[in-house]
């Protein structure tokens, strides 16, 4: 099984904390250390879990928008676009600490702006959480108009890594950040595409497609 490398702070420091458990479970048989040995078994075992980047099989199609992340389509609604006031279509995933928490491109494009919005770490599941939360919200330029792709943080979830920066340009499919600790994405599409889902579907980030341009 493959692991992020955004784990590797976390995992690493488990696991010489739990090598010096055990060996000093063995020299003192002490239960509070059985006790720590287990504990820290058990954060391990659910890191490893939560830290699995399994490979992903990218659609080929270049009419499709691909999920940005793994988890539960928890909203699916209009929204009206801030400057220009157009209409757009958003869609609200929900990811749990049992989700892989890659965050992946949706469609080729450009990156044109990345903003990190500090705020509240409501639950991310909480609708609210898209526009109060800590959060980084990315412009990409695409084939397909501007699409944006909102990174928002949970109620445990404290550290968004983006790997955007301004002027460069990621394939669909590619590593677009992490979230670690149960998070939130929101993907804002223009009115033209299509959606290819439905609310309390699950979704796979860079596998399942989200929407469909269609002349």
């Amino acid at each position: 099984m493959k692991l992020a490398s955004e784990g590797n702070i976390i995992i690493f420091p488990l696991f010489i904390l739990l090598l010096l458990s055990i060996i000093s479970g063995y020299l003192f048989d002490a239960t509070s250390i059985h006790i720590v040995t287990i504990v820290l078994t058990s954060l391990i075992i659910f890191c490893l879990n939560f830290f699995r980047d399994p490979k992903r099989i990218i659609p080929k199609q270049d009419d499709l928008i691909l999920s940005p992340a793994d988890g539960k389509i928890i909203k699916i609604d209009e929204v009206d676009d801030p400057n220009s006031g157009e209409k757009l279509k958003l869609v609200s995933i929900f990811l749990s600490v049992f989700n892989v928490h890659v965050n992946r491109m949706p469609i080729d494009g450009e990156f044109i702006d990345v903003q990190h919005v500090k705020g509240k770490f409501l639950a991310a599941f909480d609708h609210k959480a898209s526009d109060h939360n800590e959060r980084i919200e990315i412009k990409i330029d695409t084939k397909f108009g501007i699409i944006k792709v909102k990174q928002i943080a949970g109620l445990v979830a404290r550290r968004i890594l983006c790997y955007a920066n301004v002027g460069g340009k990621m394939k669909a499919g590619g590593r677009l950040g992490f979230i670690r600790f149960g998070s939130r994405t929101d993907i804002i599409l223009p009115a033209e595409i299509n959606l290819k889902i439905e609310l309390d579907q699950k979704v796979f980030g860079g596998e399942t497609v989200i929407g469909k341009y269609e002349k």
